[in-house]
């Protein structure tokens, strides 16, 4: 059977979500995130309505993230492009994210805050890209400059780590090692 990567029709549809972190004055960091959706033909919906071919959604979202607490300071969102006027009463359902910590559970609060009727979806979904994206920024952000092994910093990661993947499960060879140095 043929890889299907070499099965290809004309293209229908393209979704980018682009993450960035840029450090903001002192033990701070801005997350940034952006989402377009694009479409290659005209789209008729089942309210009989046409969107002709192009982006359908395009929006981004700016966090303000203090470094050592991951608590969201402050949120903008910009909804540069949306299909329906209805669609830009939304701008304002992340806001309630202001003052949480993107820590476990984030994204889960992040869905009770805006998900389903109460918000928009690509917003949710936007700022679940972000989450993990915040963590990478944290990490280049804290190791620019050599910090040596602190068994307080190492059990922190672990914490925050253990269990996120495969290569850090409890038990695995990256927790095993930082149980080990922390607990001779």
């Amino acid at each position: 059977m043929e890889p299907i990567r070499n099965i290809k029709g004309k293209k229908l549809h393209t979704r980018r979500i682009e993450t960035s972190t840029y450090e903001y004055g002192a033990g701070k960091m801005i997350v940034e995130g952006s989402l377009c959706d694009e479409r290659f033909q005209n789209s008729h919906t089942v309210t009989d309505e046409m969107f002709p071919e192009g982006v359908m959604h395009h929006m981004s979202v700016s966090l303000l993230v203090d470094c050592t607490s991951l608590l969201v300071e402050d949120i903008n969102v910009e909804l540069t492009s949306v299909p329906r006027e209805a669609c830009l009463e939304t701008i304002g359902c992340l806001a309630r994210i202001r003052g949480l910590a993107i820590t476990r559970g984030f994204t889960q609060q992040v869905k009770n805050i805006a998900g389903g009727k109460k918000g928009c979806a690509h917003l949710v979904e936007l700022i679940q890209a972000m989450a993990p994206a915040a963590f990478q920024g944290l990490a280049a952000y804290r190791s620019r400059e050599p910090f040596g092994f602190s068994p307080d910093a190492a059990q922190a990661a672990l914490k925050m780590l253990v269990n996120t993947c495969h290569v850090w499960r409890e038990g695995g060879p990256l927790a095993e090692m930082i149980s080990r140095k922390t607990n001779p």
